[in-house]
């Protein structure tokens, strides 16, 4: 019997269910070890809650936020909301009370899940500025008595004494569902501005599952860790929806902090990860040879080396010769395979996005065994429109379209590069911005494109590439446009570069705002003889200047003189999601950044401004 394609969110859960039956659907830490929830246990929690909600009066169309850290009672709420045909409104966890109360708002939320204490506080000091808030549940115990406050074994427990007196209740709601009704609103983390609401149908995530899968060759053998926060569409899609289709264990990890030392523990074989995690791991790589020095320093920096020119010549197509390919061998013995070890020796591919990742880094990873392949989507694209794959990829591009998503580019006639904004179609376009049908009509045309604010090319095998985000474009008062993000991922391959951020438009050249990576650059201070302990000490130190003089030019080196950066200064501290710096999935706000520090970027256009800190 051929079993038809979900076309719903909760048909595709359910047919995971029946086919793949895992022991270990879903793996959290406890207590030091790794608890494991079996498929069909999960199933049955699921089903009692989503009568649970019923039981609390929530109909079809009701919206339920969804306040938590990626845990298994966050797929719990959303499937459980699905099943009921409510809508799920995820909210970051980083935000403060004020924006989850806007969300709350803005959405009509008529519940709110929530996962810790902290989260908990946040939806009840903005609960009463919040009319049609009826219920707050907690996947936590709770030790406070508030009027409609539960907890999730209570939604459980109420669902299941509603399931005895009417058992068919979840089923009927499930069967109402059809695959052009909303299943989320989807608030854009937003580097700028107010987020809006990004409405998502099932159609859009179902479809967007299945095409993305046929891209990527995940099996039930795999195991994912999940990092990045759900409530973003890419890991939402790509490290959830798709992993439960394909059958695929998923463990969460306990932190950010956590994420190396939890891929050991799980030996996990795929995660997705923004370019900030490939950059730590490669820039510790580096750091650690230099530290070793000697001979292990001199190796280390050799197999980099060896690894840019074996990936190379391996996607370019020519394929590596014999002694490419021999002393890549002697590469992964003395240096790659203890990399592996470092993130338990089971990783056979990550996955990219969010943000654009350095070509070094991919072909360093590349030759190292653990290759990543980049992708690009958006929100309002459900959110994955493209990817690399083992059997199409290029280094520098975003891979090909996925099945059934078309691309092209509008050209800009301001821009002479041939690149232009790019426009997407096909059925994992968004509905619509909740509440705002003219933001709607700005970005969708009438033959259903979406307009993406992003710019770039698609080269002649059909390989997207991404240039910049066209609101970030800098053009200079000479008429000159600067694409910051290329820059910006040069120098962040730095070791001694955690962030950079290009800044200069309507000015006469570029210049960049740098966050030195300080662990390395005290390390290196020391060997100087230099004081290191202080961070605003350490970047005023002349030698300190002279070196990201050096890091500068290297990046300058074959870029045209009106597209070079001129100056630079040093920042004390990173950026950070709680400052509003940046977004939960570590994307840079620049227009924070500019304002924050506008009157040092002014001192970078003063007549006789030196280039550095000083």
């Amino acid at each position: 019997m051929t079993i038809q394609p979900p076309r719903t969110l909760p048909e595709l859960f359910l047919q995971a269910i029946e086919r793949h039956d895992r022991p270990d659907l879903m793996r959290y830490k406890a207590g030091g070890d790794w608890a494991k929830i079996p498929a069909r246990e999960f199933r049955e929690e699921v089903e009692l809650a989503a009568h649970g909600l019923i039981d609390l009066g929530i109909q079809a169309g009701d919206r339920i936020a969804l306040l938590s850290e990626n845990r298994p009672g966050w797929a719990l709420a959303d499937l459980a909301t699905l099943s009921v045909g409510a809508w799920v409104v995820p909210i970051y966890t980083s935000l403060p009370p004020d924006e989850v109360q806007y969300i709350l708002e803005d959405s009509g939320a008529r519940a709110c899940v929530v996962s810790t204490a902290p989260q908990l506080a946040k939806v009840l000091e903005v609960r009463d500025r919040c009319p049609s808030l009826s219920w707050v549940i907690s996947l936590e115990p709770v030790d406070r008595e508030e009027e409609r406050l539960l907890t999730a074994r209570q939604l459980v427990e109420r669902g299941r004494e509603a399931r005895a007196s009417r058992p068919a209740a979840v089923d009927e709601r499930r069967a109402g569902i059809q695959p052009e009704e909303t299943a989320t609103i989807l608030y854009t983390s937003g580097t700028t501005g107010r987020p809006k609401g990004v409405m998502l149908s099932h159609r859009n995530l179902v479809t967007n599952t299945i095409d993305a899968l046929e891209s990527l060759e995940i099996t039930p053998s795999d195991l994912h860790l999940s990092w990045l926060p759900l409530s973003h569409s890419f890991e939402r899609t790509a490290g959830y929806y798709i992993m439960l289709h394909a059958g695929v264990s998923i463990a969460y990890a306990e932190s950010i902090e956590k994420v190396v030392d939890n891929m050991r523990e799980v030996r996990a074989t795929v995660t997705l990860g923004a370019p900030r995690l490939y950059e730590k791991m490669y820039a510790a790589v580096l750091q650690s040879a230099s530290d070793a020095g000697g001979l292990k320093k001199v190796i280390a920096f050799w197999a980099r080396r060896v690894a840019i020119e074996y990936s190379e010549a391996e996607v370019g197509g020519k394929g590596a010769g014999p002694w490419l390919k021999l002393k890549r061998g002697l590469a992964d013995r003395l240096v790659f395979s203890k990399i592996r070890d470092r993130v338990g020796g089971s990783i056979r591919f990550f996955v990219s996005g969010s943000a654009p990742l350095a070509p070094v880094i991919m072909k360093f990873f590349y030759a190292a065994g653990m290759p990543i392949l980049e992708g690009y989507g958006l929100t309002e694209t459900s959110p994955v429109v493209s990817v690399n794959t083992f059997e199409h990829m290029k280094f520098g591009t975003v891979g090909k379209p996925i099945r059934n998503v078309e691309a092209r580019i509008e050209p800009d006639p301001e821009r002479p590069e041939g690149d232009g904004e790019i426009l997407i179609r096909g059925p994992n376009v968004m509905q619509g911005y909740y509440g705002l049908p003219e933001k709607t009509a700005e970005v969708i045309t009438s033959d259903g494109w979406f307009r993406t604010g992003d710019v770039g090319i698609i080269d002649a095998e059909g390989f997207l590439a991404i240039t910049d985000r066209k609101k970030d474009l800098i053009k200079t008062s000479g008429g000159k446009y600067i694409a910051p993000q290329p820059i910006e991922n040069e120098l962040k391959t730095s070791r001694y570069v955690t962030q950079a951020v290009v800044v200069g438009n309507k000015r006469k050249y570029a210049s960049v705002l740098i966050v030195p990576n300080f662990d390395n650059l005290a390390a290196w201070a020391r060997q100087q003889g230099l004081p290191a302990d202080a961070p605003g000490a350490l970047i005023a130190q002349p030698q300190v200047e002279d070196l990201y003089e050096e890091v500068l030019a290297k990046v300058n080196a074959d870029r045209p003189s009106y597209g070079t950066i001129k100056k630079f200064r040093l920042l004390e501290r990173d950026f950070t999601i709680d400052a509003g710096e940046l977004t939960p999935t570590l994307k840079v706000k620049r227009g924070t950044i500019e304002a924050r520090h506008s009157d040092l970027i002014d001192t970078m256009y003063e007549e006789g401004a030196p280039a550095g800190t000083r």
